[in-house]
């Protein structure tokens, strides 16, 4: 099964030690020396900067298709180190990274994407019919032409980031290292929710936004542990981000982009963050669990990892 994959590889703590800084190099220090070049050129000074830089450089006058490319930028960084550590430090190809399959299923990948393409397509339809007078339309042809390009063909690079960095290089690690998979689920759902804290969002609506982040996270360990893969996930996070980019954008959301429409009602949290989390999430789990016919889930979620293969010696 899947966490069971890195019992092929070399999977010393260590190294998945040494690998999380190398992914954090990439993400946190190499991928944002463009973002700051642009800000620092954008703000006419060092005093300015700084300012800035306690607040977000979204304050600063970045056009934000420049600015959303920056940012993807630097995820982008992150997955090479993360990737660079996994094939260096663990001797771990990308496909059993990905998969217990022989080569990555981008069938599987296909059906996600646009099983969750047409459900959030339908979700907002509805809101849209039920509640038009909260969104502006807000197309201007090029922009928009230029952030589709940029969320169609870069987006998925931040997406696949943190898909490998959670549901694959952590779930792995950290299955071999408590020898099970309750405890990897939990830590990288919790840690992948905790990470998004810093999202803006959180700061408007309130720490009610972190059960959404969690559950999320949840939704996507779950989808990989019980398909033996991160195929679902992958499509599912890239098609999740790529509608809210170009679909709608809010003046104080981590996507603030030249999107079709703007939700100019006054931020609130209520049901619309706990309904995907206990309606439309199992939704999304059962129809998968139909199509891929999964079964044990007991074991699946929370069975021991054997060590049925030895760790390859140094």
């Amino acid at each position: 099964m899947y966490i069971e994959e890195a019992l092929k590889v070399k999977n010393d703590w260590w190294r998945y030690f040494v690998g999380v800084i190398m992914v954090f190099i990439g993400w946190q220090v190499i991928g944002v020396i463009p973002l700051i070049g642009v800000a620092y050129a954008k703000s006419g000074g060092l005093e300015n900067f700084m300012e800035a830089a306690k607040t977000s450089f979204m304050e600063l006058d970045i056009n934000s298709n420049l600015f959303l490319v920056l940012i993807i930028f630097s995820f982008a960084m992150g997955l090479v180190g993360l990737l660079f550590a996994a094939r260096f430090l663990n001797e771990q190809k990308i496909t059993s990274l990905t998969t217990t399959r022989s080569t990555i299923d981008w069938s599987r990948i296909r059906f996600s994407f646009f099983l969750v393409v047409g459900i959030n397509t339908i979700l907002f339809l509805i809101g849209y019919f039920t509640e038009p007078e909260i969104l502006t339309w807000n197309f201007k042809l090029v922009p928009f032409i230029l952030l589709f390009l940029i969320a169609i063909f870069l987006l998925p690079l931040q997406t696949s980031f943190e898909e490998y960095l959670f549901r694959g290089y952590l779930m792995q690690g950290l299955g071999v290292l408590a020898k099970n998979r309750w405890v990897p689920l939990i830590l990288t759902s919790v840690t992948f929710g905790l990470l998004h804290g810093l999202n803006p969002e959180v700061e408007k609506l309130g720490n009610i936004m972190m059960v959404f982040y969690i559950g999320t996270g949840f939704l996507l360990g779950i989808m990989t542990l019980m398909d033996d893969g991160m195929e679902l996930a992958l499509g599912f996070h890239a098609a999740n981000n790529i509608l809210a980019a170009i679909l709608v954008t809010t003046d104080w959301s981590a996507f603030q982009t030249d999107a079709l429409f703007i939700d100019t009602s006054e931020p609130s949290a209520g049901l619309d963050i706990i309904l995907p989390i206990a309606i439309q999430y199992p939704i999304i789990l059962f129809i998968l669990a139909k199509k891929y016919k999964w079964s044990g889930w007991k074991d699946k979620l929370f069975g021991k990892i054997e060590p049925e293969l030895q760790q390859l010696e140094e």
